[in-house]
C-alpha cells in the first residue's frame, strides 16, 4: 500500500481504470461473441451484429483497451466468417 498521498490517489485512479477497461473488455467479448453466433446460425441479424462487433473492436483499439492490430485481426476473421456463410454458389 502506498504511503504518501499522491500515491493513495494514483491508486484510486487506476482502480477506477481498470473497472472502466474491464467493462469495455466485457462489452467487446459479448458483442464479438454475438456476432459469431449470429453469423454461424445465418440469422437475419446478423449483419447488424457484425457492425456492432466491429464498431466494438473499433472503439476499444482507439481508446488502447486492445491493440490496434489485434482489432484488426479480429474484425479480419469475422468479417471472413461471415462472408464465407453469405457465400452465393
Amino acid at each position: 500500500m502506498p504511503k504518501l498521498q499522491s500515491g493513495k490517489k494514483e491508486l484510486r485512479k487506476s482502480e477506477k481504470r481498470k473497472i472502466h477497461n474491464q467493462k469495455i473488455k466485457e462489452n467487446l467479448k459479448d458483442a464479438v461473441k454475438n456476432a459469431k453466433k449470429g453469423i454461424e446460425a445465418k440469422d437475419a441479424k446478423a449483419k447488424e451484429l457484425l457492425a456492432q462487433a466491429l464498431k466494438a473492436l473499433d472503439k476499444a483499439a482507439q481508446k488502447k483497451i486492445i491493440k490496434k492490430n489485434t482489432s484488426n485481426r479480429k474484425k479480419s476473421r469475422l468479417q471472413k466468417k461471415f462472408n464465407l456463410a453469405n457465400k452465393v454458389n
